[in-house]
């Protein structure tokens, strides 16, 4: 196949044949019944490691473009093979290509393509939500029957683009006893974070534009922000000390990006960072609003999982402690109870949300007015409180079990950071080990994480990955950080045994050469 590879790219080798195989297939070059090379003999012929080409095989199955059968080997898929990814014709007419229409070539978000393997027996740290087995059924189902009893007929027409009324008086006494004085109008009520930096982007970016963004941080901001075509200025996160709470956005890197470019917005989460669970120090904190404020840039505050502390003392939202009026923060109800309800909310200042609020009007009308009430009730009634008391206990028990499981199973020269709230731990594999190759040997034995590739901007780190525990059952969270340990061993004595191998054979070559 006509594969170029380039080793010294910042994409991973494996990205480059899953990317690669993936045009093949769309151009037509590799059609449906092809036959395409067993992973060994690709690898043999690029050159690289076995796995490296298992990796990029296992990707393009999920996908549904290739898959193989025991005894006959793989072959481009007919009957998985997505219909609007159909190959061109080579004649005139046939079926319509739907994917040489698209806008851009910009695929979905890889991390979703680890889902759709997820069985019942599979321990799967992969995702950063709720644990579904808790949520409280019957009181959700009483707080829809109420509302709809007493105000079903408003409820199930078109409604303000502002928000559900009572779920607005809802929020602002919430907002003001965590030191934000928000008033109507600086509150919009969205479909959730995701929206809220949809709208954002339309409201303040142009193709070209720069923002800083965190890195590594989370793809789906990544996605909205590739879609507005705009330069992200990646700014690490500091997660370098072994079991830190405190990390987050390197505020030196943020001031040398601001001299360097004239950038549009600033994109942060301060409290348990997704996907690193890092929290910004107080003091970096004020020098993050300092800094923003000399240069005039306006901070976009990911809240989403602030109130998920499970130990330690809450540190003050970067809008309850901005005193230049730049700060516009995001929030959901997805974390602290139910992404299926798609609610969330924006608070900024009034020229802000107002220009939000007629793109909002333009993209969906409205936020679904069923689920706004729904949760209005039931946080008016107290049962949203005592739900995310009862969550923050099981959560704290999860983390306190991953952490004792990460200490007593993880090989020596494994770091991951301690975070005192969210629902991941980022951690960092021994040097020469890629997260990636380990996943296809951790799936085989059952346990599914995401490797760090997904989160980075740019310089992505090979040996990180995420581990979500708030979704895992404190009996499987053991289970499956011992046998994630026992893989990442077996991995290192690979790469010392090669290692080895390697030093042995310059030592025979060397003995050979004569001497002058």
């Amino acid at each position: 196949m006509p594969l170029q590879l380039q080793p010294e790219s910042s994409i991973p080798l494996y990205a480059q044949i899953r990317d690669q195989m993936r045009a093949l297939v769309y151009a037509g070059e590799l059609r449906p019944g092809d036959r395409i090379p067993a992973s060994r003999e690709l690898a043999d012929q690029l050159r690289i490691h076995r796995t490296t080409v298992a990796t990029a095989y296992a990707e393009l199955e999920s996908e549904g473009l290739i898959e193989g059968f025991v005894g006959r080997g793989t072959y481009i898929s007919r009957r998985n093979q997505p219909r609007e990814f159909t190959p061109a014709p080579r004649v005139q007419g046939g079926p319509l290509r739907w994917e040489a229409l698209f806008a851009d070539e910009r695929a979905g978000d890889g991390l979703s393509r680890l889902m759709p393997q997820v069985s019942d027996d599979t321990i799967a740290f992969i995702s950063a939500k709720p644990s579904e087995g808790c949520f409280p059924i019957d009181d959700v189902r009483k707080c829809a029957n109420e509302v709809l009893k007493r105000e079903g007929r408003e409820i199930l027409q078109l409604g303000a683009t502002d928000g559900y009324e009572p779920l607005r008086q809802v929020l602002l006494p919430m907002l003001a006893a965590e030191g934000i004085g928000a008033k109507e109008s600086n509150l919009l009520i969205t479909d959730g974070c995701q929206q809220s930096l949809d709208l954002l982007a339309k409201a303040f970016l142009r193709p070209g534009d720069a923002v800083i963004v965190e890195n590594p941080t989370y793809p789906g901001a990544l996605s909205i922000l590739s879609g507005a075509r705009v330069r992200c200025l990646p700014v690490a996160v500091q997660t370098s000390r072994v079991k830190q709470a405190y990390g987050g956005l390197d505020i030196a890197g943020v001031e040398a990006a601001l001299e360097q470019n004239r950038v549009k917005l600033i994109v942060v989460t301060p409290d348990f960072q997704n996907p690193t669970g890092t929290t910004l120090r107080g003091e970096d904190r004020q020098k993050l609003l300092d800094v923003a404020a000399r240069f005039q840039v306006p901070i976009v505050e990911d809240h989403i999982y602030a109130r998920l502390r499970l130990r330690g003392i809450a540190e003050p939202s970067l809008k309850a402690l901005d005193r230049h009026g730049i700060v516009i923060q995001i929030d959901s109800f997805s974390k602290m109870a139910f992404p299926g309800l798609r609610v969330g909310w924006c608070i900024g200042p009034p020229r802000v949300i107002e220009r939000l609020r007629q793109l909002k009007q333009i993209s969906d009308l409205h936020t679904d007015q069923l689920s706004q009430a729904t949760l209005a009730e039931f946080a008016k009634t107290g049962l949203l409180e005592k739900h995310l008391k009862r969550m923050i206990k099981l959560y704290a028990r999860r983390l306190e079990v991953m952490e004792k499981s990460l200490e007593r199973h993880l090989p020596a020269g494994t770091e991951w950071t301690r975070p005192d709230g969210g629902m991941s731990i980022w951690i960092t594999l021994p040097p020469g080990l890629d997260a990636a190759e380990l996943l296809i040997h951790a799936r085989e034995q059952g346990v599914l994480f995401v490797p760090g590739r997904y989160f980075f901007v740019e310089n992505p780190q090979p040996n990180t990955l995420r581990l979500g525990f708030a979704g895992v059952e404190e009996k499987d969270i053991t289970r499956g950080i011992v046998t994630l340990g026992n893989v990442i061993d077996s991995e290192m004595r690979k790469k010392q045994r090669g290692t080895r191998r390697d030093t042995e054979d310059s030592a025979a070559r060397t003995s050979r050469v004569p001497l002058i």
